[in-house]
């Protein structure tokens, strides 16, 4: 299937006010709409909502999303009842269809092409809060399997490998797959799963970063900053690295590259490379390796998660 881009994320949350507290008050999302015991949020480039955060039992995530083309719905179905995974349509505030599947691995995709358009708001820039979020980029997922995740991604869903982690007998320990033309949509990293490493947002420029650092630190919330600000190896991009209320990790992230050659060579990196995690060579704090969110099954309970085969993290941890 034609697969556009990330297109949106759907969060189990606490406490919803508190939630909104974080994304909404300090980071300024977009709060567009409430209904019930959920609210849908956006930034501010985009047209559409791309942040779904709903007030549940347990933190945890319910659906990962990704736009598709006009074709996209039917052939998305075809795959599901091909390769026999549970799925099923439903539909959700702006977004009439939305085909959620279990992917082989356990992932809760949903994909749709149909949304309500909401107001432009790109250059209304007196509305801007916060550092000015613009964007869903990408998702970050722990997987067991990284090697045979990355190889059915390519192969079904369309994605192009850009970058990735090999140790010295040349096994996979992590993965950057695209399709919207820069670094990644959705990345694969080894580790006990299937979970939600992270999501991320596209801030306009490093500026942006910091000035995001400065928003939790002038309102005595560092202890939610877990990483950064610094400049990853692995996509050359600037990033900032935050814990929400619930635990969920959310990556501010900018500057990384254009990937839409289709001759363009991934970028290999060595396992114990400290350039890798941080081009400056600051060191990586071993929650990023292990914590992770909870994902959902199709009925909305937690999906069992499996270790990895490959043990261990790499060197230059703190």
């Amino acid at each position: 299937m034609a697969i556009v881009r990330v297109g949106f994320i759907e969060l189990w949350v606490q406490d919803l006010e508190r939630s909104l507290e974080f994304y909404e008050g300090l980071l300024g999302f977009r709060l567009e709409h409430r209904e019930g015991k959920s609210a849908y949020l956006r930034g501010y480039e985009e047209l559409e909502w791309s942040l779904k955060l709903t007030q549940a039992e347990r933190p945890a995530v319910r659906s990962l999303g990704f736009k598709v083309d006009g074709n996209g719905m039917e052939e998305a179905q075809a795959w599901a009842v091909q390769e026999g995974l549970p799925h099923r349509l439903e539909a959700d505030w702006g977004r009439p269809r939305v085909l959620r599947v279990q992917d082989p691995f356990g992932y809760p995709l949903a994909f749709y092409h149909e949304a309500e358009k909401l107001p432009r708001i790109l250059q209304e820039y007196h509305l801007y809060r916060g550092p000015g979020v613009l964007r869903i980029d990408h998702l970050n997922l722990f997987c067991p399997e990284v090697a045979e995740a990355t190889r059915y991604y390519q192969e079904h869903l369309g994605f192009r490998l850009t970058e990735y982690t090999e140790d010295e007998g040349g096994r996979l320990w992590a993965s950057w797959l695209h399709r919207k033309g820069n670094v990644h949509d959705v990345a694969f990293t080894n580790g006990e799963g299937p979970r939600l490493h992270h999501f991320a947002y596209w801030l306009p420029d490093p500026m942006a970063i910091l000035k995001a650092a400065d928003i939790l630190a002038g309102a005595r919330r560092t202890d939610q900053i877990e990483r950064g600000p610094g400049r990853h190896g692995i996509s050359n991009a600037m990033f900032l690295y935050l814990k929400d209320p619930d635990g969920h990790r959310l990556e501010l992230y900018t500057s990384d590259y254009l990937t839409v050659d289709p001759d363009l060579p991934p970028v290999r990196w060595s396992l114990n490379d400290p350039r890798r995690q941080t081009l400056w060579g600051h060191r990586t704090p071993k929650s990023w390796f292990l914590e992770g969110s909870a994902l959902l099954d199709l009925e909305g309970r937690p999906l069992p998660t499996r270790p990895s085969p490959l043990v261990g993290i790499p060197e230059h941890v703190t």
